[in-house]
């Protein structure tokens, strides 16, 4: 099933990027492993996937303890400080940086360990209560911020959009993103690069892509129904 869903999801991931003129390459898929466990991530893996997406820093360790050191892993949930310590250099992209206290906490523990550590800023475009993130208006103040530290590397932005029935209906929250980015891009921050756009999940990747999307966060779409009881 795994082969099928994502044989799936490359082809429509290349129709995306077809129909908005843009290279395949340009676009990243983060494959979602969260509460799978060890063995359909290594089914993903014979499909020739090496990055993986985690949004609990348990799971994810006791995962990589199991599995081979040259894959990638990205943390996408929200993270909590007193769990920071834990992933430094074991992370290649934090997704879900949301306050300048985590940011700080990020680059007091990398510079314990000499690392400088990537990260995206999460952006609720929506603004909706139920999810993390700061707003749109508040994104270049705290960016600027961030970007004084010095363990730390700001790659662009991240947002979750809202769970919708049609995709159509969050593009213009991705849209919004990619202008918030394109908007810090021309400011030349010092630290700031704005390279990375994360947005578009399993319902609305596609929308994700053709509005900009240079990481995509596929887990449903790849390996099912999630089970919770994991």
């Amino acid at each position: 099933m795994i082969k099928e869903n994502l044989a799936e999801v490359e082809k429509n991931i290349c129709a995306a990027c077809e129909r908005a003129g843009r290279d395949r390459n340009e676009v990243t898929l983060i494959t979602v492993s969260k509460t799978n466990p060890v063995p359909r991530l290594k089914e993903a893996m014979d499909c020739g996937i090496h990055i993986f997406g985690e949004n609990k820093v348990q799971e994810m360790l006791e995962k990589q303890e199991e599995l081979p050191e040259t894959l990638e892993w990205h943390m996408i949930g929200h993270l909590q400080r007193n769990k920071v310590k834990y992933l430094m250099g074991k992370v290649a992209l934090i997704h879900s940086v949301d306050s300048f206290r985590l940011a700080q906490e990020i680059s007091k523990e990398a510079g314990k360990r000499g690392i400088t550590q990537d990260i995206l800023v999460e952006i609720n475009v929506a603004e909706e209560e139920s999810k993390f993130g700061i707003t749109a208006k508040e994104a270049v103040d705290l960016v600027r911020e961030i970007a004084k530290l010095p363990n730390v590397h700001i790659q662009g932005l991240m947002t979750i959009a809202p769970f919708v029935a049609n995709p159509e209906e969050n593009r213009e929250v991705f849209r919004a993103l990619k202008k918030l980015s394109v908007d810090i891009r021309r400011k030349n921050i010092d630290n700031v690069t704005m390279n990375v756009l994360s947005m578009g999940m399993t319902n609305d990747y596609e929308v994700a892509i053709e509005e900009g999307a240079t990481m995509i966060r596929v887990g449903t779409g790849i390996f099912g129904k999630r089970s919770y009881t994991v």
